[in-house]
C-alpha cells in the first residue's frame, strides 16, 4: 500500500524515509538512512534506526533524553578473535565468489560459511543473531541474514546450480598437474520425503535412516578440499565417479582413489584427458595379481622399515602394478583372523596358509611409471581424506541436513563445502603455530570464542581481559602483538668503566677489619717511629 502524498510532504530531517507499519498500515515511522549497498551494480539504500514518527500530520522526533530500551540498543560485546582469524584466512574466497555471483549474494554465502564454522551446529534461523553478535557485522555491515531471507536464498542458490558448478570448475582449473587429488564420499542423514536425493543407502540397515551422498576431491599438497557434489543416497561411488570428474572438469593431476572408485568406472574420461592420471588399489582377488606374480616381493622399500615391494608393467598396456607387504600390518591382520576363527570355530590350517599370503599386502595400479616409494607414499597419505570426512561430520557438525527440497539441499551443501574449506585452513594455521601439539581443534576454537571485544561508552572497541595462556594463543596466531622484550645486557665490563675514578679505602683499615699480610705499600720511605723504647739487650 503506497504512503499518502500528504504524509510524504510533512517536513522531516534530511536523509530519512517514511515507513508504514501497524495492522492497517496507518502508522508512519521515520527512519534514518545510514548508507547504501551495491547489489549487482545497483546502489540500494540501507535504513538505520527509527528517529521519529508522523502523528496528525506533524513530525514528532523520538525522545532522546531518556535512555533507550535494551531491546533496541546496539550490541556492545561481540565475538572477535574467531571471526577475524576466519576472515583473514578466507578473504580470497570472496574474489572467487565474486567471479560467479553478485556482490550481495557473494557476501551472504561468505558470511553463512564463516558463521557455520564459528558456531558449530548453528541452524539457519540463528544466523542473524550470530551475525549481529559477532564482529562480522562490523567488518561487513548490512548483510541480510534473517530466517526468511536465508531460507529463500539457499533455495535460490540451489536453483542456480550452474553457478555452483562454475565455481567448482574455476577451483579445479587451478590445480597443478603434479598435485594428488584424493577422492572419497560420505553419507549424510536426510529424512526428507520431498526431495529426490534422500534414499536408503548401503548403510541403511545399521543407520536406519535415509541418506544423501556427498563426493569430495581433496588436494593433498594444498591440504584443502577442491570441489564437491551431491548425489542420491542409494547411488554407488563407482556410478557417480565419472559424472563427478566430468562435471567439475578435473582434467589434470593424479587421482588417488580407493576400491570404490576403480579406473574402469571412468575409463573413457581418463582416455580423453591425458594429463589426468590415477593411482588405485586392486582387489585382492584380481587376476592381475597372480598373472604378474605380484605377491613375490623382490626388494625392501627404500625409506621404510619392514615393507617389501614389487613393481611390474602390465603386458601390452601402459599400466604399472605396485605391490607392498607391511610386516606390522600382516601380523595385526593374522591376529584378527585367528580371533574371529576361534570365536566362530572355523579355524583351518589350509585356510590360514592361504590367507597368510595376502595379510598386510596392497596392490596398486597406475598409468604412470613412478618410483615404488612415491606410489606407496601417495596412497599412504590418502588417510587425509578420511580426516576431511571426520571433520566434515564432527568438527563442523554437518552429519545431517536441516533443509527439505532438492534446491535447498544443494544450496546448503555448497555453503557446507566452503565451511569445510575454511576449517582446514584454520587447521593449517593452528598447526603452523604449533598449537595442536597441546590442544585439540575444538579447544582452540573455544578459546577464540572467548576472545571478545567490548565497546564502552565513548570508547573504541577493546579486547576483554583474558588469561595469560589465552593471550599467548592469540599472540601465536598474530591476532594481537607480542609484548616487546627488554634489550639483553651485553656480558663484560660496561663501556668506559676503566676511566672512572675509584675511591680506595685506606690500607690500614680494610673493609673486613683485618690487616693485609706483608709490608704496607711505601713503608720503606717513611721515617722510623721514636715513640717507643728499643730493647738492645744491655742492662
Amino acid at each position: 500500500m503506497p504512503i499518502p502524498q500528504d504524509i510524504l510532504a510533512v517536513v522531516r530531517p534530511k536523509n530519512t524515509v517514511v515507513i508504514a507499519y501497524g495492522k492497517n498500515k496507518n502508522l508512519y515511522a521515520v527512519r534514518q538512512r545510514i548508507g547504501c549497498r551495491n547489489d549487482n551494480g545497483r546502489h540500494l539504500p540501507v535504513n538505520g534506526p527509527t528517529i521519529g514518527h508522523i502523528v496528525d500530520g506533524v513530525y514528532v522526533p523520538v525522545d532522546t533524553s531518556s535512555p533507550a530500551n535494551v531491546s533496541v540498543s546496539p550490541v556492545d560485546l561481540k565475538d572477535w578473535a574467531n571471526v577475524v582469524l576466519s576472515d583473514r584466512l578466507f578473504a580470497d574466497i570472496q574474489k572467487e565468489l565474486s567471479v560467479v555471483y553478485s556482490k550481495s549474494d557473494a557476501m551472504k554465502i561468505y558470511c553463512i560459511s564463516i558463521l557455520r564454522v564459528c558456531n558449530h551446529g548453528i541452524r539457519d534461523y540463528e544466523l542473524k543473531e550470530a551475525y549481529e553478535n559477532s564482529f562480522l557485522s562490523e567488518l561487513y555491515p548490512g548483510v541480510p541474514l534473517s530466517k526468511n531471507t536465508v531460507s529463500a536464498f539457499l533455495n535460490d542458490l540451489g536453483k542456480s546450480v550452474s553457478k555452483i558448478v562454475q565455481f567448482m570448475r574455476n577451483r579445479t582449473a587451478a590445480v597443478s598437474m603434479d598435485h594428488h587429488l584424493l577422492v572419497d564420499g560420505t553419507l549424510k542423514s536426510d529424512e526428507s520425503r520431498v526431495n529426490s536425493l534422500s534414499d536408503f543407502s548401503r548403510k541403511a540397515r545399521t543407520k536406519g535412516t535415509r541418506d544423501i551422498s556427498v563426493l569430495y576431491a581433496f588436494d593433498l599438497e594444498e591440504m584443502e578440499p577442491v570441489c564437491s557434489k551431491c548425489f542420491p543416497g542409494n547411488m554407488l561411488d563407482a556410478t557417480a565417479y565419472k559424472e563427478f570428474l566430468s562435471e567439475n572438469k578435473i582434467t589434470q593431476g593424479i587421482i588417488v582413489g580407493d576400491k570404490g572408485f576403480p579406473e574402469s568406472a571412468a575409463h573413457e574420461y581418463f582416455a580423453e584427458n591425458p594429463e589426468l592420471h590415477y593411482l588405485n588399489p586392486v582387489k585382492r582377488n584380481s587376476k592381475l595379481i597372480s598373472r604378474h606374480d605380484m605377491l613375490d616381493f623382490t626388494g625392501i622399500l627404500p625409506g621404510y622399515e619392514g615393507i617389501t615391494f614389487r613393481k611390474e608393467k602390465c603386458t601390452g598396456t601402459e599400466k604399472w602394478l605396485y605391490s607392498f607387504r607391511d610386516t606390522g600390518k600382516a601380523a595385526a591382520e593374522e591376529r584378527d583372523w585367528l580371533r574371529r576363527a576361534k570365536k566362530n570355530k572355523t579355524y583351518s590350517l589350509e585356510a590360514l596358509r592361504e590367507k597368510q599370503k595376502v595379510f598386510g599386502t596392497i596392490v596398486l595400479e597406475c598409468d604412470m611409471d613412478l618410483p615404488a616409494e612415491t606410489a606407496y607414499k601417495a596412497y599412504d597419505m590418502r588417510w587425509e581424506i578420511e580426516i576431511v570426512m571426520r571433520f566434515y561430520k564432527s568438527a563442523c557438525e554437518f552429519d545431517e541436513t536441516h533443509v527439505q527440497d532438492d534446491y535447498s539441499v544443494i544450496g546448503s551443501e555448497f555453503c557446507d563445502f566452503l565451511s569445510t574449506l575454511l576449517t582446514f585452513r584454520l587447521i593449517k594455521a593452528f598447526d603452523k603455530a604449533r598449537l595442536l601439539e597441546k590442544r585439540t581443534y575444538k579447544k582452540i576454537m573455544s578459546i577464540l570464542t572467548r576472545a571478545k571485544k567490548a565497546r564502552l561508552a565513548g570508547e573504541d572497541w577493546k579486547l576483554i581481559r583474558l588469561n595469560p595462556s589465552q593471550e599467548e594463543l592469540l599472540q601465536d596466531l598474530e591476532l594481537i602483538p607480542k609484548p616487546e622484550e627488554p634489550p639483553k645486557k651485553k656480558p663484560g665490563r660496561p663501556k668506559g668503566s676503566k676511566n672512572k675514578s675509584v675511591i680506595k679505602e685506606p690500607e690500614c683499615a680494610p673493609p673486613d677489619g683485618k690487616r693485609k699480610r706483608g709490608r704496607p705499600k711505601g713503608s720503606k720511605n717513611k721515617p722510623k717511629s721514636v715513640t717507643g723504647a728499643v730493647d738492645t739487650g744491655q742492662s
